[in-house]
Order: structure tokens, then sequence, then C-alpha cells
């Protein structure tokens, strides 16, 4: 079998990426958006978001002449498989999944195809979606049944994501035919060749493998923050509870870290989503845990607040704070729902005069909450500073010296909000060290 021609129809971070990997695969690749400053962004080499090693990708892409980036949707028409990989955000005042730009996507391509092919998408979508589209895309195509329509979900880590394209630990494919597990096979050959485990299965399973392993992931997160409460209330050590947690290997040391909880744009809309579908349904107490699940996590952020002004009396009026990171997570430069600029927020509207640094974010951060603060390093940023809040957990603020910080601030105080700073370290060193379910 020939390798089919691809075309990805949004260029977002799942689409930017699938296209430019896909690409160097080898495959002839046409990315399409209606965002023409991100096409033509895309289309000079420049990546319109942080994602380390992607740049490179894209430069390889487009030298080898593979990759084309197109705001005109008839220009996908030629290609045999077609990836959707527009966003699906929370709805706003809902906790359900918003469908319209997967539905716009789907609506735009369909007149567009004569003949057969596959749609694939790769979208976070409420289980469901898959069989509402087939009707759909069938009813507007001039092919009609001879347009088929799988799922195959992504699975990528912000901050890994070409690794997690190029070397993915499993594939996916919600498939209704024989032909359209051939038509993925073919289209992910390189991947395949490698040995990389393919579950195939139905649609509706296919559509809740992501919101399934987003939930689980954000369970576990929130369960040792649950821990850390306790052991507030007993005076425990919910650092030394995980360690001796993870070396059990029923449940494994990952994602059980404490601190100020899971952000971004994966897990707090996909399992808020995955809950509120499964009411729809008729099933929502089987998930029901989920809603605490949620709860802990942003409990976190204010009891991260009452941390720092726990350490400061009780009053943040007039309080100098140097906050330690915008971004949701490291490596990234996404702030969507990031606990960091949360807690930096309400410290400024508690009267602090907060000064925000992070390593990729700030640019975002300042277009996000022009009336916050920024600086130009961490050592900028804690210059005079009564308080330290570390709050994402970027390389370079881990490798901070206590000493050399020391000579900066006003006061040697420092909430780790990311359990990653060596407390008996940074306290030998002089300063007053506070974490969350920690003494």
């Amino acid at each position: 079998m020939s390798a089919p021609r691809l075309s990805v129809i949004g260029t977002g971070y799942l689409g930017a990426t699938h296209a430019i990997c896909m690409a160097v695969l080898g495959y002839e690749v046409v990315a399409v958006d209606v965002d023409p400053a991100k096409i033509e962004k895309l289309a000079a080499g420049e990546v319109p978001f942080f994602e380390p090693g992607l740049p490179e990708q894209l430069a390889k892409a487009l030298e080898s002449g593979r990759l084309r980036f197109t705001t005109d949707i008839a220009e996908a028409a030629p290609a045999d498989v077609h990836f959707v990989c527009v966003g699906t955000p929370q709805m706003p005042g809902s906790d359900a999944c918003d469908l319209t730009y997967v539905d716009a996507a789907v609506t735009a391509l369909a007149p567009h195809l004569d003949r057969r092919c596959l749609v694939v998408g790769k979208s976070t979508v409420p289980v469901g979606t898959a069989a509402r589209l087939t009707a759909l895309v069938q009813d507007l195509a001039p092919a009609g049944t001879d347009v088929e329509l799988a799922w195959n979900p992504e699975f990528l880590r912000e901050g890994f994501a070409v690794n997690d394209t190029l070397y993915p630990d499993r594939l996916v494919f919600g498939v209704a035919s024989d032909w359209a597990d051939e038509r993925l096979r073919a289209a992910f050959a390189p991947i395949l060749e490698q040995g990389t485990p393919v579950v195939r299965t139905d649609l509706a399973t296919a559509e809740l493998v992501k919101v399934a392993a987003n939930s689980f992931l954000a369970t576990k997160i929130s369960y040792i923050n649950a821990m850390a409460e306790v052991c507030e209330a007993v005076g425990a050590d919910v650092k030394d509870l995980a360690d001796s947690l993870a070396l059990d290997d029923r449940i494994g040391g990952r994602f059980l870290k404490p601190g100020l909880g899971f952000g971004g744009g994966c897990l707090p809309k996909d399992i808020r989503a995955f809950a509120h579908r499964a009411e729809e349904i008729g099933v929502g107490q089987a998930v029901s845990f989920l809603r605490e699940v949620d709860a802990i996590n942003r409990r976190r952020r204010a009891r991260t607040v009452d941390l720092v002004r726990g350490m400061l009396g009780g009053d943040l009026s007039g309080v100098r704070v140097a906050a330690w990171g915008a971004a949701f997570k490291p490596n990234s430069d996404d702030i969507r729902d990031a606990p960091a600029l949360d807690v930096a927020r309400t410290m400024h509207g508690l009267g602090a005069h907060v000064r925000i640094y992070d390593p990729a974010a700030l640019e975002n951060a300042k277009r996000a909450f022009p009336e916050l603060r920024y600086g130009d390093s961490a050592l900028d940023v804690a210059r005079d500073a009564d308080v330290v809040v570390l709050l994402t957990e970027w390389a370079e603020f881990r490798e901070i010296d206590p000493d050399a910080l020391a000579g900066v601030v006003a006061h040697r105080r420092i909430v780790d909000g990311r359990h990653v700073l060596d407390a008996a370290h940074w306290r030998a060193a002089g300063w007053e060290y506070r974490a969350l379910g920690r003494s």
C-alpha cells in the first residue's frame, strides 16, 4: 500500500505538532487553519507557541518540501487521510465540552470530499461525538458513505510533544471497518515499524480513552494533595508519605507529587466535560468522584495563598512577593487554568506587590493579565522581596543557590508550591521554608 497523503485541520498545539512530525516521517502533508497569522508564521518556519524541539522539526519539514500550510480547506481535498486536530475548550458558563470548532472543521471539509477517504478525529471529545460526526460528514460529502470516520486520540504531554508524536507509548485506532484500520496503519507505518503497540477498538471506546486517562491522572494528583491536607492537620509530612507510597509497585511514584495541583488546557476541562457527559447519558453517579477531584485541586491554590499569608502574619497588604512561574507546568508557555497565575492574581488582589517571572510564559501572561507586574529573571523579581513563592517547577528555579538568592531579597522566606526544593538545604542556609503538607 502506498503512503497516503495527509491533511491536518487545525494548526494549534496538537495540529501543528502532528503535521510537522508526520512530514518529518516522510508523508506529504497539507495543514489548514482559519487563522492567517498562524499559517503565515508556520510557513515562515516560526512555531507560534513554546515547545522544545519543535522549531527544529519544522525547519526539517519545510526543507523537505513535504509540508504546506494554507487557509484554503479545499487544498486538503486530495488527501487520503484527514486528521481533525482543532481545539475542544470548556464551554463558557458550563462544564460541557465546546464542540464548535470540531463541527465547523468537519462541516467545512466534507463538501470537498468527492472520493473514498478517511476522516480521523484526534481532538478530545465527549463520547458519542464520532457517531454524530459520521452521519454529518457522510450527509455533506459528495462521496457519501465512501467517506469513513475514525478516532485516534492524542496523548501529548506539553514539553514532550515531539517525542510523544514520534515515539508514542501506544496508538489507539477507533474504527468501523477493516479498511479504516488499514488506512490508519498506513498513515502511521514508520511509527508501527518501531513496535509501537496498537489498540484497535470501536469509536466510542477510542473517544473515552483520553478522558479516562486524564481523569485517572487527575485523581492520583488530587489524592496526594488530599493527603497533604490530612498531614497539615496532624503535623505529618506529605513528602515522606508520598515517597513511601511511591515504593509500593502497585501505586508507583508518577503523578504522586504533592503541591499546587494541576492546570493547563487538558486535565481540568477534560474531567469536567467527562463528568458532565456522564450525567447526560445517565451514569453521572459512576464518576461523581471527579467533582471532588476537581474541588481538591482548586483548593490547593487558596491554601497556598493562606500559607504565604500565615508566613507573613496574616496580612499581604504592601508585602513584596516574588512569584516564580506563570505557566501551568515547566517546558511550556501555556497559561490556561495555570495555578501559578491564579495564586499570583489572588495575592495581588489582597494588596501584595507581586512580581512574576517565567522562562517561557511571560508574554502570554502579560497579554492575559496586564494588571500584574513582571520581571526579567528569577533574581530580578526577588530583589527586595519579603517572600519568594515557587509556583512552576522550572529547572532554573530548582537550581538557584539559596545563598545567592539571599543576597537580593529583603527577607529569607520561601514557599515551595511544588515540593521541588531541598528543605533541609534551604533551612541550613538560613531560610524560613514552607510547603503545603509539611511541618
